[in-house]
C-alpha cells in the first residue's frame, strides 16, 4: 500500500484519526498543511493551529504548519490546547484551524480536527476529501504547489483569552462555595481546568491532571462506566458536591452527582436549555434522536422550540446553522453553545450546571431529578451478521405492536404507551447500536430485553 493509500485510509467523514508512525506520520501531516493551506487559501492567509498532549502531537503540529507555510499562508502556534480551545481560536480570531488530537483513542493514535474561518466544520462534504486527495498524490510522489515566498509561524498563547470567554458566558457571581472533583484522565481538561475554574471560589479535587497521552490511570472515555469508577470513588469519600469527567481532548463532559451516581447526559441537555430559554425566550433548542424525551418535555414547558437531529456534530453543527438555534446537546456528552461559535465545549456546558448548582441550596441529585423523568438504557452495541435481517425483523415488530416508526437516523420505533428505542447500523463495522427509553426500569429492561433477543436472533450475533 502507498504512502498516499495510508492517509486516505484514516481521513475519517469528519476528522483524521490513525496510528502514529504507521498510518499517520510528519509526512503526512506536512502534505496535509500544504492540502489544507490550498483549501483555505482564499478565505484567509493565516491558519491556526493546536495540539493536545500526546508525544507525537508537537511534531505532527510543526510539521502541519511546514507544509501551510510552504503553501504561502501564516500560522498562528497556540500550542497546547483542548478542541474548544482551538474553536474558540478560530471563531474569535476568525480563521481555520487544525486542532492535533486523538480524543480518547489509545496513545497509538493522534489525529486532526479541522475547521474553517468562525470554526465552522471540514467534513467530506465541505473539503476534506479535497485534502485527503491532495495530501495522498502528494505523499505518492507528485510535486506539491508551493510558494515563491513561504508564510511565517507565530506563537500565541490563547489559555488566558479562551479561559476569560468561557467565564464572561455564565453568570456565576454569587454562586455558593462548592467541592468539586475534577477527573482530567491525563488529558487537556488538566490544563484548561485551572484557567477557568481557577478564580471562582470553588474547592477544587484534582484527579489525574498531569498531562501524559499514555493514559496511565485510565481511557479518557467518560461514556465508558468503567472509566468513571475512580471519580465516583472520591466524590464518595470527599463528600463532594459534584463531580466532573472530562474526554482526552476535552471537548466533552460528565457529571457525576453527590452520591457518586453519573448523571444522565440529557439530564444536563435539558438543564441547560431551561437556563439559556431564561435568556432566549422562545429560541430553538436541539437535540439528538437518542436523547430522552424529557429534553423536548422541559423546552415546551420553558417555552421553547425543539428540534430532533442525527447523531453526530456535523448534523448539530448543520441544523444549528439553519435554525438558528442557541443551543444543542447530543446524549453523547456533546454540547454545542451558539454563544460559542456554534461549538461544542465541556467547559461551557460545566460552567452551566456550577451555576445552576450553587445558585440554589439543594444537592445535584435534586436538582437534577426534575430533568430525569425516564429510564434509558444506554448504548448497547451488538455484532450482527446480517444487519438488513435484524433491522427487517425491528420494521415487522413495530407493525405487529401497532408502533410508530422513523427512519431519520437508523429506525426509531415509538410504541403505543410512548416507551421507544432507536438502533442504528455502524457505518464501519457490521454493528448494531441500540438505545431504549421507557417509563420506569421495570419497562425498560422487559423492552430492552425483548429487542436484543430480535437483534441477536438465532444465535447469529455476539454482544459487543
Amino acid at each position: 500500500m502507498s504512502a498516499g493509500s495510508d492517509l486516505k485510509s484514516i481521513v475519517k467523514a469528519y476528522d483524521v484519526r490513525g496510528i502514529v508512525g504507521e498510518q499517520l506520520t510528519v509526512d503526512g501531516a506536512r502534505a496535509l498543511g500544504i492540502a489544507f493551506a490550498h483549501l483555505v487559501g482564499e478565505e484567509s492567509r493565516t491558519v491556526i493551529t493546536a495540539h493536545d498532549m500526546r508525544d507525537s502531537s508537537p511534531a505532527l503540529a510543526a510539521a502541519f504548519a511546514e507544509g501551510v507555510t510552504a503553501a504561502g499562508l501564516d500560522v498562528i502556534a497556540a500550542g497546547l490546547g483542548s478542541t474548544d480551545l482551538l474553536y474558540f481560536a478560530a471563531g474569535r480570531k476568525n480563521l481555520p484551524g487544525a486542532m492535533f488530537t486523538a480524543s480518547h483513542n489509545p496513545a497509538k493514535y493522534n489525529g486532526i480536527k479541522f475547521c474553517r474561518a468562525g470554526a465552522v466544520p471540514v467534513s467530506s462534504e465541505s473539503g476534506l476529501i479535497q485534502v485527503r486527495e491532495e495530501a495522498g498524490d502528494i505523499l505518492d510522489g507528485t510535486p506539491a504547489v508551493t510558494a515563491d515566498v513561504p508564510g511565517t509561524v507565530t506563537e500565541e498563547n490563547l489559555l488566558g483569552a479562551y479561559a476569560e470567554c468561557l467565564l464572561g458566558l455564565v453568570d456565576l457571581t454569587g454562586i455558593r462555595p462548592l467541592h468539586v472533583v475534577v477527573d482530567a484522565g491525563n488529558g487537556m481538561a488538566g490544563y484548561t481546568v485551572p484557567a477557568v475554574l481557577g478564580s471562582l471560589g470553588l474547592t477544587i479535587e484534582p484527579m489525574y491532571f498531569e498531562l501524559d497521552g499514555n493514559f496511565p490511570n485510565h481511557e479518557a472515555n467518560p461514556l465508558e462506566p468503567a472509566n468513571l469508577l475512580d471519580l465516583q470513588a472520591k466524590v464518595r469519600q470527599t463528600g463532594a458536591d459534584i463531580g466532573l469527567a472530562f474526554d482526552g481532548d476535552a471537548d466533552r463532559v460528565f457529571v457525576v452527582d453527590e452520591k457518586g451516581d453519573p448523571v444522565s447526559p440529557s439530564a444536563i441537555t435539558a438543564l441547560i436549555a431551561e437556563r439559556e430559554l431564561a435568556k432566549n425566550p422562545g429560541a430553538t433548542i436541539l437535540y439528538n434522536l437518542i436523547s430522552s424525551k424529557s429534553v423536548p418535555e422541559v423546552v415546551a414547558e420553558a417555552g421553547g422550540v425543539s428540534v430532533r437531529t442525527r447523531v453526530g456534530h456535523s448534523f448539530i453543527k448543520a441544523e444549528m446553522a439553519r435554525t438558528g438555534a442557541i443551543f444543542g446537546g447530543e446524549h453523547s456528552a456533546h454540547f454545542y453553545f451558539a454563544d460559542f461559535f456554534k461549538a461544542d465545549t465541556g467547559m461551557l456546558a460545566a460552567l452551566h450546571v456550577l451555576a445552576a448548582l450553587g445558585g440554589q441550596d439543594g444537592t445535584l441529585s435534586e436538582l437534577v431529578a426534575a430533568y430525569d423523568r425516564y429510564s434509558a438504557s444506554g448504548e448497547i452495541n451488538s455484532t450482527v451478521a446480517d444487519v438488513p435481517a435484524a433491522l427487517a425483523r425491528i420494521r415487522a415488530y413495530a407493525d405487529r405492536t401497532g408502533s410508530t416508526v422513523d427512519e431519520m437516523d437508523g429506525v426509531t420505533v415509538t410504541l403505543p404507551a410512548g416507551d421507544w428505542f432507536n438502533v442504528r447500523a455502524s457505518n464501519t463495522e457490521p454493528l448494531l447500536r441500540l438505545n431504549v427509553e421507557a417509563a420506569d426500569t421495570t419497562r425498560m429492561v422487559a423492552l430492552r430485553d425483548e429487542i436484543l433477543g430480535l437483534i441477536r436472533s438465532a444465535a447469529e450475533v455476539a454482544p459487543h
